[in-house]
């Protein structure tokens, strides 16, 4: 499970919010600068291995979304900092709100979870922590750019 897991990451308390701590924002800040349809694509394929990683490691496992396999946390960021400027305090801020909505689990996450097969309801139930969190700091970009740190 060393892949699954990104080594011992899984392994550690709180696996999910240090796997984006260590692998997620650094991600961020080395994807940012690609083409829009390159992130895009880099983004999908990656959280297509993360279904089917999670898929085989849960039935491996013999339980359903293990807290050892942390790839549906790094696919869930990638979705929540697309197509946005990397700057440090965005970086924070993306943390901050990505974690906590994967954690709170908003509509229709909870749902997705629970009655989509495998790998699918594993990551996509991420993938909506993702997908809010995109649109909150597009808005804020848009509404306080001085609040996420960006300049003109």
């Amino acid at each position: 499970m060393g892949v699954g897991s990104f080594g011992p990451l899984g392994y550690l308390p709180a696996s999910g919010s240090v796997t984006v701590a260590i692998i997620g924002v650094p991600m961020f800040y080395l994807l940012h600068a690609w083409p829009a349809a390159a992130y895009a694509a880099f983004t999908l394929a990656f959280t297509a291995a993360a279904i089917a990683l999670h898929a085989w490691g849960d039935r491996l496992l013999g339980t359903k979304d293990s807290r050892l396999l942390v790839w549906d946390e790094i696919a869930g960021f990638l979705f929540a900092v697309a197509f946005l400027p990397f700057t440090w305090r965005l970086a924070v801020i993306a943390f901050f709100v990505e974690r906590t909505l994967d954690i709170v689990k908003v509509p229709p996450a909870p749902w997705i979870e629970k009655r989509w097969p495998g790998g699918w309801g594993v990551v996509c139930d991420d993938l909506i922590a993702g997908l809010y969190t995109c649109v909150l700091l597009h808005l804020l970009i848009h509404f306080a750019p001085g609040v996420a740190g960006v300049t003109g």
